[in-house]
């Protein structure tokens, strides 16, 4: 199976077998995959609006330069993607069971998300832009978040004492919340 530049609109991939496929510059809208296996898929400049991807089966996925916007993305372990390559952008998505441990992920924008108990351990997230975004429950753990922008970031908690951040960006009200990592109780 090979898609090139289509548009696919409202469509209904359910438990479909997309294994191995190849899908480039094709924008999907509105469109159901959950539970869809896109195991050894190629994903080449693709972009994700508003479409339900929970529970997909992404392993040896390759996901470069895919963009997704106001979807929702429960039990995404895209720690099981093809890390060649990895390229991802998120805008206002729900992404809650997530997984990106031990991704390179440089520069991602996480902007506007809701993202609940989902794991960035072991991930290098430098510049990686999570303004705007709830992270509820979510873990970093030994995660680089050099210069990351957590300004309007909110309900997170992050040890700075197992984490880089060096130059990570805070406002005055959320850097507080590094306080509690280190145990420091303010009255």
């Amino acid at each position: 199976m090979e898609w090139e530049s289509l548009h696919r609109l409202k469509e209904n991939y359910q438990d479909a077998d997309l294994k191995h496929g190849v899908f480039r510059n094709c924008v999907f809208e509105g469109c159901d995959f959950a539970r869809a296996q896109l195991v050894g898929a190629k994903c080449i400049d693709c972009k994700w609006i508003k479409c339900n991807l929970s529970l997909v089966k992404w392993e040896g996925c390759r996901l470069q330069g895919n963009h997704f916007e106001e979807c929702k993305i429960m039990g995404g372990d895209f720690f099981k993607c093809d890390p060649m390559f990895l390229a991802l952008s998120f805008k206002k998505c729900l992404i809650h069971m997530g997984n990106f441990s031990e991704l390179k992920l440089k520069g991602t924008s996480f902007a506007g998300s809701t993202i609940r108990e989902t794991h960035f351990s072991h991930a290098n997230l430098e510049q990686a832009d999570f303004s705007d975004c709830d992270l509820s429950g979510s873990l970093f753990h030994q995660t680089d978040l050099s210069k990351a922008n957590f300004v309007s970031a909110f309900n997170f908690m992050i040890n700075p004492l197992t984490n880089k951040l060096k130059g990570a960006r805070f406002s005055k009200m959320t850097a507080l919340a590094l306080l509690e990592g280190l145990g420091v109780v303010l009255e």
